[in-house]
């Protein structure tokens, strides 16, 4: 098996590193502590013209056509420098393979072109309810055709780039009789649509650049063509949508979990105590040793899991296992981070803690772990 990326992918991980590193690291800091959006909107803006808005997306619809393995690699070197700019990517990927699966031709030419090509800042998914998060198919929120146009009524929290969005992807009810998870369809709803409103941003752990607010449907009425895909079939798309996310996801943690020790090894490299420096003791040693050696599986987890998908073949029990392993190693990862930089690490005029405040949440959006585990088993438990 050849775990080597292509010439192409090599070039692509190449330029995301290099905007990474020149346009992303050098403002991280001072927008996870609230610095202007400008900025972050910028960068996102430079993100698309790269390509990178649009990633699996078809060249004739915008994108760049480049595969699931390229949007990996790209979301976590984008991840080591800003993870609030690395998730809004990944979403804005997802939104847009959504269209591209789903939409009718119609729709590809409205939207993929706008998302690909920064036109929208970014594009929204909107499916987690405040009684619906891991269970998603107990969603609320209804739509219901009324003399030819559809009329969207209820809530959705926790919506990722919500103040910019140029479109949502919205996950409704529209057959309340239907058995749990079977009545549901997707429609996709434009930034201004009458109705459409959006909440108080919500004041977060960490990812504090990217905007997460609640989004609220009041009689917002679309047009019938903005049913994506089949009708009570949206459940099924978000399933498969969110499995391709998992490894986005993954990704993005696995790039947080790098940065961190990235950072650690090389203070460990500076720091003296007892006379020498404190990468020449064991158990600094072990932590950096235990910690690149987990990041380095879950980096062979998510490039199984995007290969797989890139090659059309089943994939929600590898990215689920990509998920939850990734995660949670990046988790451990800056906790020993903070760990090497001893009280250093917790003040933030160092990077570890905010490296460790972004990478807690990968462990539960888009799926918790514990949801993971339970993919996982059932997948393997129905094959036997």
């Amino acid at each position: 098996m050849d775990l080597e990326l292509t010439e192409e992918q090599r070039i692509i991980q190449q330029t995301a590193r290099e905007f990474a590193e020149k346009e992303l690291a050098p403002v991280a800091a001072e927008l996870d502590r609230g610095a202007d959006r400008k900025i972050f909107l910028e960068n996102l803006g430079k993100l698309a013209g790269l390509g990178f808005m649009g990633l699996s997306v078809r060249s004739e619809y915008g994108g760049a056509e480049a595969g699931s393995v390229a949007l990996s690699v790209v979301i976590t070197e984008i991840a080591r420098a800003c993870a609030s700019t690395a998730v809004t990517v990944a979403v804005n990927n997802l939104v847009a393979e959504l269209i591209q699966a789903a939409g009718s031709e119609e729709q590809k030419a409205r939207h993929l072109h706008r998302i690909c090509s920064g036109v929208y800042p970014a594009a929204s998914l909107a499916l987690t309810e405040p009684g619906a998060g891991s269970d998603s198919a107990a969603l609320t929120a209804t739509a219901v055709l009324d003399d030819g146009e559809w009329v969207l009524n209820g809530s959705k929290i926790f919506i990722t780039s919500a103040p910019y969005a140029g479109v949502f992807a919205v996950f409704a009810l529209t057959d309340k009789e239907a058995p749990k998870g079977k009545g549901i369809s997707c429609f996709l709803v434009e930034a201004g649509t009458k109705g459409l409103s959006i909440g108080k941003e919500k004041h977060k752990m960490g990812q504090r650049a990217s905007a997460t607010n609640e989004v609220i449907f009041d009689n917002c009425r679309v047009p019938a063509d903005a049913l994506l895909g089949t009708l009570n079939t949206g459940f099924s798309s978000a399933a498969e949508g969110l499995a391709g996310s998992r490894i986005n996801i993954g990704s993005l943690a696995l790039g947080i979990g790098l940065a961190a020790m990235d950072y650690s090894a090389g203070y460990a490299t500076q720091r003296a105590q007892f006379g020498q420096k404190i990468s020449g003791f064991q158990a600094v040693q072990w932590m950096i040793a235990d910690s690149y050696t987990e990041l380095e599986a879950a980096r062979l987890l998510l490039m199984n899991a995007a290969a797989r998908r890139e090659a059309g073949k089943s994939h929600t029990k590898e990215a689920s296992m990509g998920k939850m392993f990734a995660t949670e190693a990046a988790n451990r990862a800056c906790y020993s981070a903070i760990q090497i930089l001893g009280g250093y690490g917790y003040t933030d005029h160092f990077s570890a803690e905010r490296y460790a405040r972004d990478a807690r949440v990968t462990t539960i959006y888009e799926g918790t772990s514990e949801i993971q585990r339970l993919i996982i088993a059932r997948e393997i438990l129905r094959n036997i």
